[in-house]
């Protein structure tokens, strides 16, 4: 219960809570569990309850969805920081010497970003509950976004918690602990005063459309009505983009002329173009597909983008054979939705009437609710030339638990590893706007809004080095951790530190007594 408790700890620096500073103190009280440990195999089991606590807190707003199913998932994942474990009391447990504990400073948080990494496959639930991202605030964080995406905030966050555990284990460790708090210090410093902010190029105004909350049969008619009168609203605002959330359309306007010419009575109507989300099957082609679609004044431009990662359990089922009854229990689709081919970077079209827009050729790069939380995607649409993202959302599902703030504060850690500006429209909240440093642009729409928001967000050209060097922060952790597994098998890093232990004779060199039991057995 200890374990699972020390693991929970974290997810308070995560938005709804937002204490941020809280990120560089939760790991402390886990990594001096495990460095107590009386051995390898209860470290590891420390690591993995642990683990298991840690996604547990993170995730508990899935409940609603995948109800008693959250535990056994959590027990799973939670098994990637069973090696995680291990490795933190072979390099801190006992009394580490003063190189071990050098050694730790990196290990411990190389092998934190490992889990990251690996837990960040789609299938396993995508990189939601990030370390780094907790940090979606704080300015010094986002410059160092830019550099080596949120995997380098992530080492940050855990290296300064790994040098606190050092400062409260014994001399020898503390002055490394000191020594690992200063290099952390001088690696913040330097990214706030080194490392500029991508400099500015003009504006585009964009309007995000959030009807908010409809239930019962009619839900879906009512709420596009709603997202009609809001968008009509927008009349002579001069703008370059109107958005909608995800899902705002339940048929696909290719294949019905009718509900095609509404859309683009809209987009005539506010002289900007629309980018709708439809949820429905394609009019080409067999499935259903969740789509960014682009609406002109003049009609369907053609440019499209299918969602290329779907949410297990919701979006899908996997092995649906063996597991569809789970339908019948949550709340996963009954039918799997199809998967995109290849991510879309969509040219916004000339604008024609006297309040159009001042942006023409401005190319937008769509994101899909759960994609937002992938670093990898918006990155690849930046080198394909976009000069905005969108990301179009809905988080009804779990409207009332700390999932809207956490996904709409991703949206900011996007802009600032990629240097372009972020808008997040959801249909229910929370919808914002962010610059390409990061920093948001205006206030939020709440999930208790059905409103409009106009943002005139900056544009940038500037290439971070991000964008340019890519999950760089991955590889160097992969090359530390088998350094040090190397190392430890070669015998090069000596022995771990041995336990404390009071003065007076060695260990069995008297007669031989019952076995001691230990405070912590």
């Amino acid at each position: 219960m200890l374990a699972l408790g020390c693991g929970a700890l974290p997810a308070f620096a995560f938005p709804a809570p937002g204490l941020w500073w809280w990120a560089y103190l939760a790991l402390v009280p886990w990594l001096l569990l495990i460095r107590t440990a009386p051995g390898a195999r209860r470290a590891a089991l420390d690591g993995w309850l642990g683990g298991a606590g840690f996604v547990l807190a993170v995730h508990h707003w899935l409940l609603p969805s995948l109800h008693v199913f959250l535990l056994p998932l959590a027990a799973l994942l939670g098994l990637l920081w069973l090696p995680w474990g291990w490795l933190v009391r072979s390099v801190l447990g006992g009394r580490p010497s003063p190189p071990r504990a050098a050694v730790a400073l990196l290990a411990v948080p190389s092998g934190w970003l490992l889990i990251e990494m690996v837990r960040s496959w789609e299938g396993l639930g995508g990189p939601w509950g990030l370390l780094g991202a907790s940090q979606w605030e704080v300015p010094v964080a986002l410059r160092l976004a830019s550099v080596g995406g949120v995997w380098l905030v992530s080492l940050l966050v855990v290296a300064v918690n790994t040098a606190v555990a050092l400062l409260l284990t014994a001399p020898g460790p503390r002055a490394v602990g000191v020594a690992g708090l200063a290099a952390c210090a001088l690696v913040a410093g330097s990214a706030a005063w080194g490392v500029g902010a991508p400099r500015e190029s003009g504006t585009v105004r964009v309007a995000l459309v959030q009807p908010g909350v409809f239930e019962g049969p009619d839900g879906a008619e009512r709420r596009f009505a709603r997202a009609e009168e809001l968008t009509r609203s927008l009349v002579g605002q001069r703008l370059d983009l109107v958005v909608w959330g995800e899902s705002g359309v339940g048929a696909d306007p290719a294949g019905r002329p009718e509900l095609a010419a509404r859309l683009t009575a809209l987009a005539r109507a506010v002289d900007a173009p629309l980018l709708v989300n439809v949820d429905a099957r394609r009019s080409d082609r067999p499935g259903i597909y969740k789509s960014a679609v682009l609406v002109a004044p003049t009609g369907l431009t053609g440019q499209r983008y299918d969602k290329m990662r779907l949410v297990p359990f919701g979006e899908y089922v996997p092995a649906r054979a063996a597991l569809g009854w789970v339908t019948s229990v949550g709340k996963a689709a009954q039918e799997d939705r199809r998967r995109g081919t290849t991510p879309v970077v969509m040219t916004l079209p000339a604008a024609e009437g006297v309040g159009a827009g001042a942006v023409q050729g401005l190319r937008v790069g769509p994101l899909i609710c759960f994609e937002s939380a992938f670093p990898d995607m918006s990155r690849r649409l930046v080198r394909d030339g976009a000069g905005l993202l969108v990301v179009q959302s809905a988080t009804s599902t779990f409207q009332e638990s700390w999932a809207p703030a956490q996904h709409a504060s991703l949206a900011a850690l996007r802009a600032a590893e990629t240097g372009r500006p972020v808008a997040h429209a959801t249909l229910t909240g929370i919808s914002a706007a962010y610059g390409p440093d990061g920093r948001r642009i205006g206030p939020v729409l709440g999930t208790e809004a059905s409103a409009v928001a106009v943002r005139e967000l900056p544009l940038s050209a500037t290439t971070t080095l991000y964008v340019r060097w890519g999950d760089w922060p991955l590889y160097g952790a992969l090359a530390v951790v088998g350094a040090v597994c190397a190392a430890e098998g070669a015998g090069v890093l000596g022995r771990p530190g041995s336990p404390l232990r009071r003065s007076g004779p060695r260990p069995g060199s008297g007669p031989r007594g019952p076995r001691a039991r230990t405070a912590r057995g």
